[in-house]
């Protein structure tokens, strides 16, 4: 049964109280910090809604009418119950905000979010942080069931009920091993080649993959051939490509390190004439329920992403 409107107000009967304790509605005025014209007002308002006097007002203070302390025995029992719901509120926001639960795509899990973390707990020093990585699909089934509080994706394709907003962009990368013979190309590959190229690459549901998927049947593609090795991490596709298993792409971010040491060779991709070029840059987002307001550390988080 819904709450009758003419309780919907406890600030004016938790005044009432003030005052019955007080002995002075400007006391109580003090105490609940307003003026003591608008707590006069205040409670001539309740009265008129009661429907009944509350107060004896003489010129050395104010006491309750013998309605009047009725209504103040009744009223102390729904303030009571109302500050034990507000401090039970209180400590679940403090559990909450004591945790935050974060997945992420391996990219960002791996490369950027090790920073992004750093910088929230410098903020929160008592924070528990839970942080799992998985690819973008699961990432987004993960937010949208509520087992966390923030999820990061790589992927171009977002099932329905996420909200998503850029933080930071990213380029996928065509590698292949020292001595492979793409390596040996002044102009490196064409769009067609790479399409025709069975890959080392992660599952069909990795952002990384879709993202590539994607970018080439935006060139015009249609037929993408299939991969040459499924892997579930970027390190032991890395792995892979270095010992000679084949060509893959994956993140500028997560090839940074072995391009500069040698183990791995950066291969130019090329469009035909006339033919749309290969769009390999790609935005890294984060993603929560549409209609839920990010709060305490995930809100955090989220801002410092964004820089």
């Amino acid at each position: 049964m819904p709450l009758p409107s003419l309780f919907a107000d406890l600030g004016s009967f938790d005044l009432l109280l003030s005052v019955a304790r007080l002995g002075s509605v400007g006391q109580a005025a003090r105490e609940h910090g307003v003026s003591q014209p608008a707590a006069s007002a205040r409670l001539r308002q309740l009265e008129r809604r009661l429907g009944v006097a509350l107060l004896n007002r003489t010129p050395r203070g104010s006491t309750l009418t013998g309605e009047g302390a009725l209504v103040a025995d009744w009223a102390r029992t729904a303030i009571e119950a109302a500050e034990a719901l507000a401090a039970g509120v209180g400590a679940l926001r403090v559990a909450h905000d004591s945790t935050l639960r974060v997945a992420a795509s391996q990219t960002v899990a791996e490369y950027l979010l090790p920073g992004w973390l750093v910088a929230v707990r410098s903020a929160h020093p008592a924070l528990g942080v839970t942080l799992n990585a998985m690819n973008s699909a699961d990432v987004a089934q993960r937010v949208l069931a509520g087992d966390v509080d923030l999820g990061f994706v790589e992927g171009p394709d977002l099932p329905a009920g996420l909200h998503a907003e850029r933080v930071h962009s990213d380029r996928l990368t065509v590698i292949v091993a020292p001595g492979h013979p793409w390596g040996r190309r002044r102009r490196g590959i064409t769009i067609a080649e790479l399409a025709s190229t069975s890959l080392v690459s992660r599952e069909a549901s990795s952002g990384t993959r879709r993202a590539l998927e994607s970018a080439l049947v935006g060139s015009g593609i249609e037929r993408i051939a299939p991969p040459l090795l499924e892997l579930s991490s970027t390190t032991a596709i890395k792995h892979a490509v270095a010992a000679g298993s084949g060509p893959a792409v994956l993140s500028s971010l997560a090839i940074a390190g072995e391009l500069a040491s040698g183990a791995l060779v950066e291969i130019a991709v090329r469009a035909e004439p006339g033919q749309p070029p290969l769009g390999l840059r790609r935005e890294l987002r984060a993603v929560w329920p549409i209609g839920r307001q990010l709060s305490g550390p995930a809100r955090d988080l989220y801002a410092i992403a964004r820089k």
